[in-house]
């Protein structure tokens, strides 16, 4: 199966992949509080953070199509969140609580991306755990990386599998597949979870997920 890599751009060489990985990780972290803790009724600040965010794709040899693409796989979830704010809150202090919600979290998003598609995710995970981030965290990101693939393959093969069945069939049952797709897509992951999980405790798994450099 043909996979997308999160860290796609994390091998090009350019003075921000370069950049150690703790010191990205801190950067990004207070950038995103700073953009947070922006009054909405600051629009030069928010056109000066997406220009950053612009300045810095670039240093960083990331497309800003890219960046735009991957953002919206996340902004359409927001959008269905922020977009009844309006009518709860009728009048301009409900357009500007939307404005708020929306604008924040597109750059907070596209910061995100930009910082895990030029960043190795096991560097990552070992900044974290250097900053003491709690290490249930860095487990459970580390398991995500490690299985999103597995999981991948297993839904790209029922696809295939459904595809082959139900040639013409209406849309009502294709949905009803994709319902059962789901369902045994989830009840197979908790499995195998179970099963990794089994199998890392009879290896003496004690917790503590080792990351590159570790010692």
């Amino acid at each position: 199966m043909k996979h997308f890599y999160i860290d796609k751009y994390s091998d090009i060489d350019s003075p921000f992949q370069r950049l150690d990985a703790r010191v990205k990780v801190v950067g990004f972290i207070a950038f995103i509080l700073s953009i947070a803790l922006t009054p909405a009724r600051l629009f030069i600040a928010f056109l000066f953070y997406g220009l950053l965010i612009c300045r810095l794709a670039l240093l960083s040899k990331v497309p800003l199509l890219f960046i735009l693409k991957r953002s919206l796989v996340i902004v359409p979830f927001v959008l269905m969140v922020t977009v009844f704010i309006p009518f709860f809150k009728k009048g301009p202090e409900g357009l500007m609580i939307f404005w708020n919600v929306l604008i924040k979290s597109s750059l907070s998003i596209c910061c995100a991306v930009l910082l895990t598609s030029s960043t190795r995710f096991t560097y990552i995970l070992k900044a974290l755990q250097d900053l003491r981030c709690p290490k249930l965290l860095t487990t459970v990101l580390s398991f995500m990386y490690r299985y999103i693939f597995v999981v991948q393959d297993e839904l790209m093969e029922m696809l295939q599998a459904k595809e082959s069945r139900s040639a013409g069939g209406s849309r009502w049952f294709n949905v009803k597949a994709l319902a059962n797709i789901a369902a045994v897509l989830f009840i197979k992951s908790y499995e195998r979870a179970e099963a990794v999980y089994l199998a890392m405790c009879s290896r003496g798994f004690t917790g503590h997920i080792h990351t590159i450099n570790d010692r």
